[in-house]
């Protein structure tokens, strides 16, 4: 028998409603105007992080806080420390901890959190209501049980937030080489425009509804900053062979690199793919295709650096989308080290590419298995026999 069978055998208990056992309350406005971001206290709207700082308190903290309104409404969190609940934030505190830990509480919300988001209110503002909070139903066993289930799943939640932070710092590792790599003294390698040592090419209109599961390869714009990365050999999607000979569409071919061109944010454009597939893609009227002997990885690094960003800024127009024209792309000045010196900055850069990024190998998906095995632990140690069953 599994420790876990051992700890939950013959364990009885309790079905309380959440209004029965705790206290749940709205928290209260306070204007942007009022807050400092050197204030002591966090103001907790929901979600994951504060909107600000205030210099007062109005819970003490050893709560969980449950999103009331908005997209996120019915989001759990927990706060240990005094804040300032917003007034789209429900604080919920024990009313006797003699019978109730209220990190028990947390883990059997944060397990019912897709329950409670997807039973949101309807209408001009998604909502979730004190009532619908206050009649969940929640398992009560014994205090020790309770504690030994908040022990091992604390455990599984620091293995996945350690995880997290070195994440994070691997990604500004990966920033930092990824910028010196890419920068070279005056006189050190040649600088050009890349217009001087490659061709630009825009791509031609097609819409979503075009887009089908199976067929010619293509990239819609959208996709480049939800799906691709530096470099690629298949497609998420594609277009019927038909529509792109009747269209005349544009196509990428194998060491092309595909340039998104349009985006809401200034910051949003720019961001280049290597296109590695021996078959062509088809790519939108948004982007753009740079076209050249240099190593195409190395171009696609080099449109994620500080250094190419700061030089496109200025060629940008602003608008409801944002855009920049291959005029001003051509403009760029790129440093032009030997091929092989491209080869071996492209090969470290990859390490931590894996390393920062893969969904397959590396922290993100360490981070993905470790929140399964959470959620697995969780969803066994919180389930116990239902009022019906009992």
């Amino acid at each position: 028998m599994s420790y876990l069978d051992k700890l939950l055998l013959g364990v009885e208990v309790e079905w309380r409603t959440l209004g029965e056992v705790t206290e749940i309350s709205i928290g209260e406005f306070v204007h942007q105007n009022y807050q400092d971001k050197s204030a002591e206290y966090p103001v907790y709207n929901g979600g994951i992080s504060p909107t600000g700082y205030y210099d007062k308190f109005n819970n003490s903290g050893d709560k969980i806080i449950v999103s009331a309104r908005g997209a996120n409404a019915g989001y759990v969190n927990r706060i240990s420390t005094p804040y300032w609940a917003g007034n789209s934030c429900y604080s919920i505190g024990i009313k006797n901890s003699l019978i109730l830990n209220w990190l028990y509480v947390y883990y059997f919300l944060k397990g019912n959190e897709k329950k409670l988001i997807g039973s949101q209110q309807k209408g001009s503002i998604p909502s979730v209501s004190k009532k619908q909070i206050e009649n969940t139903l929640i398992p009560i066993p014994p205090l020790d049980v309770q504690a030994e289930i908040v022990r091992i799943l604390d455990t599984f939640t620091e293995l996945t937030a350690e995880l997290t932070a070195e994440l994070t710092a691997r990604k500004k590792q990966y920033e930092y080489y990824r910028e010196e790599l890419l920068s070279f003294e005056e006189g050190e390698v040649e600088h050009l425009p890349m217009g001087e040592i490659g061709i630009f090419q825009r791509g031609k209109r097609f819409v979503k509804n075009d887009m089908i599961s199976e067929g010619f390869p293509c990239i819609h714009y959208g996709e480049m900053y939800t799906y691709y990365n530096i470099w690629a050999t298949e497609s998420k999607s594609f277009l019927s062979a038909d529509l792109v000979e009747i269209k005349k569409l544009r196509i990428a071919e194998k060491n092309d690199v595909v340039i998104v061109a349009a985006g809401e944010t200034i910051e949003d454009i720019g961001m280049g793919t290597a296109w590695l597939g021996d078959e062509g893609v088809v790519f939108h009227d948004a982007c753009f295709t740079f076209r050249s002997k240099l190593n195409s990885k190395y171009v696609a690094y080099f449109t994620r650096t500080k250094q190419f960003h700061d030089q496109i800024k200025k060629h940008i127009s602003s608008g409801k989308i944002s855009a920049i024209h291959a005029n001003g792309l051509s403009k760029v000045v790129i440093p032009i080290p030997p091929i092989e010196e491209q080869e071996r900055i492209v090969a470290i850069l990859d390490k931590f590419d894996m390393l920062v990024n893969s969904i397959s190998e590396g922290l993100p998906k360490e981070i993905e298995l470790r929140q399964k095995q959470y959620e697995y632990y969780r969803d066994r140690l919180l389930s116990f026999p239902s009022l019906s069953e009992l």
